[in-house]
């Protein structure tokens, strides 16, 4: 073969074989890119499928979310709405209310129109009538002037001068009626006053009297006495406080039996029979009876000859024996301690003395000061106070007026009418508040000053401490090392203080806190 055509063979073997190369590697590149498309796709298709979920998702999420959120507004509206149509209900309530007030104060209004129309009414026609009265007052006034100057042969001016005159008598009728109400308004303050400064002086100063002023002591010749007082199953000692009404006391006091009762007299008359009895020696009820009346009499005459004694004592004379009798019962009746008759005999003696210094009635004012408390004797008997009492007693057997006004005024029952009662309520004071006058228990006065000893030592730096001046004065002794002359104050106000704070005591106590600084030393 040429060798030029095996080469042009060659060529285009070589050529054909490129072409086919060529196209084998177009064929895949085709092949390739087919691949990558289709792969691209399926990306593509997973990528954009992967969106569309994700959207679904993030969808239904703003859906749901915005479900939440439209419930949530439409609760909240809801609430809103609720409380703004309450708020409503209650506007309307109100408006309702306020409407049916004042549909109500109209309907008053109008009636108090009516009724105001009706009294306007009234007004009017009573204001003709008391025209029509006044021109005919004016006309029978003329007429009795007339008729009275012709009948008292009295001109106008002498008139109008007799009626300046009554005019003047009746302002001074109107202003001793002024006067006296004032008076009464005046001494109802000051009874007020009086009586709660009374009540806090019994609350701070009354003293326990009951033990002092309702028993009695009998001594015996010795204790096998008791069992013959009280006798066979009781019956001597039953018998003896019905008879007395008084009781016997009977306890391990040796040689002594106590008898106890809120009647002086009573208790006085049981004094006497139980000494009789028990000098006698025959105790048996028939005997206590006996001896009783007995003893009674006896006290009933014993107040009689002492009431007689102190009446004729005072120069009184014509006392009706009935108050005679209740005066004498003053001898066994105490107040504070203080005897009743003598209180009455030295009231009588002051406003007696004060009677006869001012040139007044000086026997009416015995009398009245003598009786003034003559009501004591009946408050055991009878209901009421004894000024009731006595003036019931006084007025049954026709005592004085002075007497009379003297029992009641000295407690402010009626005002005084005379000159001499103020004398008899002034000597009652002066006898009842006068030193010795009146008396305490002697174990309350003892524990008195033992309390204020104590109180005295209750304080740091206290010494000893002693009570002297019948408990007047608290004389406090302290160490000085232990208090100083600036704490000597301190110390007598809180001592003071506490004093008044726990004790009840008449008057005033002095505290005196002494402090006593001594330098010894000795030559031998």
């Amino acid at each position: 073969m040429d060798p030029l055509g095996t080469a042009v063979a060659a060529a285009v073997g070589l050529a054909i074989a490129a072409v086919v190369a060529f196209l084998v590697a177009q064929s895949r590149e085709r092949a390739r890119q087919e691949r990558d498309k289709a792969a691209a796709k399926d990306e593509a298709s997973q990528i954009l499928h992967h969106a569309r979920d994700e959207a679904e998702n993030l969808r239904r999420s703003r859906e749901l979310e915005g479900k939440e959120e439209a419930m949530r507004l439409r609760d909240a509206w809801e609430k809103e709405e609720t409380r703004r149509r309450e708020e409503a209900d209650k506007l309307e309530r109100r408006l309702v209310e306020r409407s049916e007030s004042l549909d109500k104060k109209f309907d008053g209004l109008n009636e108090r129109e009516t009724q105001q129309e009706r009294r306007s009414k009234d007004v009017e026609r009573k204001e003709g009538e008391l025209q029509a009265r006044a021109g005919e007052i004016d006309r029978l006034i003329e007429e009795g002037r007339r008729k009275l100057e012709s009948l008292a042969g009295m001109t106008a001016p002498e008139a109008r001068k007799k009626l300046i005159e009554d005019l003047q008598d009746e302002a001074r009728a109107v202003a001793a009626n002024a006067i006296r109400e004032i008076k009464e308004e005046a001494q109802r303050t000051a009874e007020r006053e009086a009586k709660k400064i009374i009540t806090l002086a019994i609350q701070r100063m009354a003293a326990e009297q009951t033990a002092v002023t309702t028993v009695s002591v009998v001594q015996l010749p010795s204790d096998e006495m008791k069992g013959r007082i009280i006798g066979r199953e009781g019956r001597n000692i039953r018998s003896f406080e019905q008879a007395t009404g008084i009781d016997v006391i009977i306890d391990d006091t040796p040689e002594a039996v106590v008898l106890s009762g809120f009647d002086p007299v009573r208790r006085e008359v049981a004094r006497i029979a139980l000494e009789r009895l028990i000098e006698d020696g025959r105790i048996h009820p028939g005997r206590i009876e006996e001896v009783v009346e007995k003893a009674a009499k006896e006290v009933d005459q014993s107040m009689i000859e002492a009431a007689e004694a102190v009446l004729y004592e005072l120069g009184i004379h014509n006392v009706h024996p009935e108050i005679a009798k209740v005066l004498g019962r003053l001898r066994f009746r105490t107040s504070y301690g203080q005897n009743q008759l003598n209180h009455a005999k030295e009231v009588a003696i002051l406003a007696g003395s004060m009677a006869a210094e001012m040139k007044l009635d000086i026997q009416g004012t015995k009398r009245a000061a003598v009786l003034h408390d003559v009501g004591k004797g009946l408050t055991h008997e009878q209901e009421g106070t004894h000024v009731e009492l006595g003036w019931r007693l006084c007025k049954k057997h026709n005592e004085s007026e002075l007497v009379l006004n003297a029992i009641k005024a000295h407690h402010d029952e009626e005002p005084h009418f005379f000159a001499e009662t103020f004398l008899v309520s002034a000597a009652d004071a002066i006898s009842g508040s006068r030193p010795g006058a009146r008396r305490e228990m002697f174990e309350g006065y003892v524990k008195r000053l033992e309390k204020l000893e104590e109180i005295a030592q209750e304080h740091p730096g206290v010494e000893r401490c002693f009570a002297i001046q019948a408990g007047r004065e608290l004389r406090v002794m302290v160490i000085p090392d232990k208090v100083s002359d600036a704490e000597m104050a301190q110390l007598s106000e809180a001592v003071a203080r506490k004093i008044e704070a726990e004790l009840q005591y008449p008057g005033q106590i002095k505290v005196v806190v002494v402090r006593e600084t001594r330098a010894v030393d000795f030559a031998r």
